[in-house]
């Protein structure tokens, strides 16, 4: 079971601050988590081939390829503002 100090270290790494109370129960709540890996560790797997993703797909990309939206001036109607032909946004600075 993991101590009082322990939890209170995991929560500053985390920068979670922690009352008393709930010290104590994540003094339960984690050690039940990390009894549950002790379990899963005996299990055997041996025999078991180790897998990256459960599908079996590898490499999936798409085409690259360029795509015709039309006339670049039914884009720039979209926008609420324009100037010049150009589409104005906000200052993201």
């Amino acid at each position: 079971m993991l101590t009082k100090d322990e939890v209170k270290h995991i929560a500053a790494l985390a920068r979670i601050g922690l009352s008393e109370k709930e010290t104590e129960k994540y003094q339960k709540d984690l050690s039940a988590v990390l009894d549950y890996f002790k379990k899963l560790e005996e299990a055997d797997t041996e025999n078991v081939e180790p897998i990256s993703h459960i599908t079996g797909r590898e490499n999936s990309t798409r085409e690259d390829r360029a795509d015709d939206f039309g006339n670049k001036n039914d884009i720039v109607k979209l926008f609420p503002e324009s100037k010049d032909n150009y589409c104005k946004v906000k200052s993201v600075l």
